[in-house]
């Protein structure tokens, strides 16, 4: 939980951009940010948003480090080209997108990563925005990860004429092969997901008895723990993030 530390402890961390092989033996980039030492832990894989590879993506991977997670976050733009965040994800929007099938082959080689890297058996992953719905993507079609957070993922319910060659399937569609825990956050002024949206994907997850559990945010949209933007909902962000905390300290234990 937020501040659940002695201030006599210690406490060291490492984080660095490496290069580890992603889906299709592909070299790509990764932030990898984790406590010092070498002792066995949990992990998260990161799944960083459509703003891309960035520095609040480095951020929020080094706040969870702090918790006591190896955190694994590939820059799945990082086959569109290099250059400045703005400019690469730029570049992704302009070709629709990196492909779902990109996305899973990434996630299940950082999975691969965190397993061979002194880490327990257990692994998260978790992303924000379209992370949140790539995290969700991933859960369902990657077997081995253990718990699932989607922070307001926008798509996970689509329309047929919304979807594309880069997003073939609505990730809702994908519930029935959901088979570890959920937590999903979102804001009650969001339009993407819209309140609507949220309610029929919960309905689905109810239907089919899945593990799950949903908080709604009054006077919250879109991105509301974004701290570098004027979405930022300090109150409802700082409960967000000890519902993160406490939702991976259960299933994953740190």
């Amino acid at each position: 939980m937020w501040n659940a530390f002695r201030t006599d402890e210690e406490m060291s961390l490492q984080a660095s951009i490496i290069t580890f092989t992603g889906g299709g033996g592909d070299p790509i980039h990764a932030y990898y940010a984790h406590p010092t030492g070498d002792g066995p832990m949990p992990a998260l894989v990161l799944i960083h948003h459509m703003p891309g590879f960035d520095e609040f993506t480095f951020e929020t991977a080094e706040r969870l480090a702090r918790h006591g997670y190896r955190v694994l976050c590939p820059d799945l733009y990082c086959r569109f080209g290099h250059g400045s965040p703005d400019d690469v994800a730029a570049t992704a929007r302009s070709k629709g997108g990196v492909a779902d099938d990109s996305v899973i082959a990434d996630a299940g080689a950082a999975l691969t990563f965190l397993r061979s890297n002194a880490v327990t058996t257990k692994i998260g992953v978790l992303g924000p925005c379209s992370g949140g719905r790539h995290a969700l993507l991933v859960a369902s079609r990657v077997p081995g990860f253990s718990a699932v957070a989607d922070l307001w993922g926008g798509g996970v319910v689509a329309a047929p004429d919304e979807l594309t060659p880069q997003r073939p399937v609505a990730v809702i569609d994908y519930s029935s092969e959901l088979n570890v825990p959920l937590l999903g956050l979102f804001g009650n002024e969001d339009s993407h997901p819209s309140p609507e949206q949220v309610d029929r994907h919960e309905a689905e997850l109810r239907y089919l008895g899945k593990d799950y559990e949903f908080h709604r945010y009054e006077g919250a949209g879109h991105g509301f723990i974004y701290y570098h933007t004027p979405m930022y909902r300090p109150e409802q962000a700082m409960d967000a993030w000890s519902r993160i905390f406490g939702f991976f300290g259960e299933q994953l234990g740190a």
